[in-house]
């Protein structure tokens, strides 16, 4: 399994800089700059609909706030299954043996 290479937006924006700058197809930049088949459309077209919010680094900081809420969340529903338990072991009415 290969691991996935990330590049930061400094890299992205002079990849696009330089197709710009020369006349070679893309496949070819791709090819010099060592990147996948198709990253250099994909990221002129993610500056393009987006320009400011391009390339944020390493996910959408939405996504990344979701992913955290909810494993927040996963972690609040077993502490509550644990007091549910815990509440129920605890008020059962046990009836103790004086005499033993």
């Amino acid at each position: 399994m290969t691991k996935r290479k990330k590049y930061d937006k400094e890299f992205k924006l002079n990849a696009i800089k330089f197709y710009k700058e020369n006349s070679m197809k893309l496949r070819e930049v791709e090819k010099e700059l060592g990147i996948g088949s198709g990253c250099l459309s994909h990221w002129m077209k993610e500056l393009k609909e987006e320009e400011n919010k391009s390339f944020p680094g390493n996910g959408n900081p939405k996504e990344q706030e979701i992913a955290k809420l909810k494993r927040e969340n996963e972690i609040l529903k077993q502490e509550r299954d644990i007091l549910k338990k815990a509440l129920g072991i605890f008020s059962k009415d046990r009836v103790i043996d004086i005499n033993s």
